[in-house]
């Protein structure tokens, strides 16, 4: 990065997703300067897996040394939405945990008991630590006297506290499948309220307010100016869904953003309001709350995940730009062969969380072979955009918005609405800049999606079919 474009810094926002953490700079008309990333470790302590804190946070403070010399006003922190914080006397209680690691049945089971219905606050029943609350519970019984004393935090405003040393929670990360929260009267739930976790949350903020100025300490170890705002932040999602917010076509009307990363998640912007009673608890269906706290119905899948599960060790991904024509060309002989990919291959996620994921024909072509998980991937989406009610506009957004087989399929399985793709890789960075600007527009203009030139109907119903009986 040349001088004069480090000169143009004006603000940083710090992305910790589950797979990768990302480290931004960005100019004051929303261009961006400069990237950093960094695959995140899974760490144990005491057999159980944990957020890697530390290798995280010393590698964000080498990062943000690198715009010693920016102008940097603000700082934005975005993170997954399944982690939560514990401080006591300043610091943090124990490694929080990863929301992969399964808590033990009995523990569970009593706390499947204790939860608030679907309808009360949006969050279907996760496996593993994917509720917050659940993780909660369980570490009220490891830690009880550390737990009895802390101040708990979500996973992104952890991140706004290690900045900044200002303890806050906002709503986007309380009101993600967390158990923690009603969208409807915008206030913490029951079961957050009868297990005394609401009162020992940090104070509820909005995500684009300031918590406080970089810390001192940090100041000096990075060049940063100690002046540097801190914002509250946000969950990634709900990021991805401001950037989106920026596009005229998406801002207006009925419309639907396409997440995908490790998780596929679809969010709908409804032009009326949407029941939770009407949304499929058991296939993935929850209700997010955005950053100015209005619900948001979605439905998600572990895209990402199940795609990297088929392609193994292939060193060329599916959305890489040189090999999309041969995917692409790829896709008639799919279709002739009849080969797919059943659902599921993260078992208990998705619309089809009781599948157990099985080609009816794997295809030996390592072309065709990731052209078949493109199009497993596009069927899934669509089925998620059903359950949520996706009608008029879609934006697929993220990594997976240049697998063009995925996209395309989907505009094909879609031919009533219109599909469009825009920048693949800073949406959810650029969304937490709006925070601080909202009047900034997205870098150039939506491209719409041509449908594949193969009609996938015949297709999707062989596929539904070999599903049977997986949706009660």
């Amino acid at each position: 990065m040349r001088e004069d474009e480090l000169n143009l810094g004006f603000a940083i926002i710090v992305d910790i997703g589950k797979t990768l953490s990302k480290v931004s700079l960005w100019s004051r008309d929303g261009r961006i300067l400069d990237r950093q990333v960094r695959p995140n470790e899974v760490r144990t302590q005491d057999g159980i897996r944990r957020l890697d804190t530390d290798g995280i946070g010393g590698w964000l403070v080498e990062s943000l040394s690198r715009y010693a010399s920016s102008n940097v006003e603000v700082i934005v922190p975005v993170a997954h939405g399944a982690g939560v914080a514990a401080l006591t006397d300043g610091k943090l209680a124990f490694p929080p945990l990863d929301y992969e690691q399964s808590i033990p049945d009995d523990i569970m089971s009593a706390y499947r008991k204790e939860r608030d219905a679907f309808a009360v606050t949006g969050s279907p029943a996760l496996p593993d630590g994917l509720n917050i609350g659940s993780q909660l519970f369980w570490l009220d019984r490891l830690y009880p006297a550390e737990m009895a004393a802390a101040t708990l935090l979500p996973w992104a405003q952890y991140w706004g506290w290690f900045l900044s040393g200002t303890a806050a929670t906002e709503v986007t990360s309380l009101g993600c499948h967390s158990d923690l929260w009603t969208p409807d009267t915008g206030r913490f739930s029951p079961l957050a309220e009868r297990m005394g976790w609401a009162e020992r949350f940090a104070p509820l903020v909005k995500a684009a307010d300031s918590i406080g100025t970089l810390r001192p300490d940090l100041a000096a170890r990075t060049g940063l100016s100690a002046d540097i705002r801190v914002l509250a932040g946000l969950h990634d999602s709900n990021a991805a869904l401001l950037a989106a917010r920026g596009f005229d076509e998406i801002a207006q009307g009925d419309s639907t953003i396409l997440s995908t990363g490790t998780w596929f998640i679809a969010m709908r912007l409804p032009q009326e309001a949407l029941a939770t009673s009407s949304l499929a608890e058991g296939r993935d269906c929850l209700v997010n709350v955005d950053a100015y706290g209005s619900a948001v119905p979605s439905a998600r899948f572990m895209g990402g995940r199940e795609i990297e599960t088929v392609i193994e060790f292939d060193t060329r991904r599916v959305d890489i730009k040189p090999d999309q024509p041969a995917l692409i060309a790829a896709v008639p002989d799919v279709l002739k062969s009849g080969a797919m990919l059943l659902p599921t291959l993260a078992p208990g996620f998705g619309p089809y969380p009781a599948g157990s994921g099985n080609w009816t024909e794997r295809p030996d072509d390592w072309y065709q072979r990731r052209a078949a998980v493109c199009l497993y991937a596009a069927l899934v989406a669509d089925t998620m955009l059903d359950l949520i009610g996706s009608r008029d506009r879609l934006l697929v957004e993220g990594r997976f918005a240049d697998a063009e087989v995925f996209v395309r399929a989907l505009a094909s399985l879609r031919p009533d609405m219109e599909v469009y793709t825009a920048n693949a890789h800073n949406d959810v960075s650029f969304g937490a800049l709006r925070l601080i600007d909202p009047s900034l527009k997205p870098q150039g203009s939506l491209s719409r999606v041509e449908p594949l030139d193969q009609d996938l109907s015949s297709y999707r119903s062989r596929w539904l079919a070999g599903i049977g009986e997986l949706v009660s």
